[in-house]
């Protein structure tokens, strides 16, 4: 259930960032192409290794550590390029929302290490 849940997250985000990315093809205006770009890096590419990880080691996605992990994974790939986006458009007064999604990435990506170092790969 777990890795479902990644995998169809990630595709979800990775529609928005196609999105994203052509519309600001379509405007000419590549403002927002650090948010686009980390959006597809955490938003797609990294759920959807999670999600595949779970899939293949079933024993991993057993327990609270891993939908600790996934929801982590999951909200910061969203606040952190939101942080970006409001940066590039409003100015530092968002440097917080940035810093926030950051430490969130941070987080499930050293619990995400520390399931695969305890599962094995």
């Amino acid at each position: 259930m777990l890795a479902s849940n990644l995998l169809r997250i990630s595709v979800v985000l990775f529609l928005v960032g196609l999105g994203l990315g052509i519309g600001m093809g379509v405007a000419e205006d590549f403002t927002l192409a650090p948010a686009h770009a980390h959006l597809n890096l955490l938003g797609f590419v990294a759920l959807f290794l999670a999600g595949l990880y779970y899939h293949s080691f079933p024993a991993a996605a057993t327990g609270p550590l891993a939908r600790i992990q996934a929801w982590l994974s999951v909200i910061g790939a969203v606040i952190f390029p939101i942080g970006i986006a409001a940066i590039r458009i409003g100015g530092q007064t968002y440097q917080p929302v940035v810093v926030v999604g950051s430490l969130v990435v941070l987080a499930g990506a050293a619990l995400f290490a520390f399931i695969v170092f305890r599962n094995g790969a």
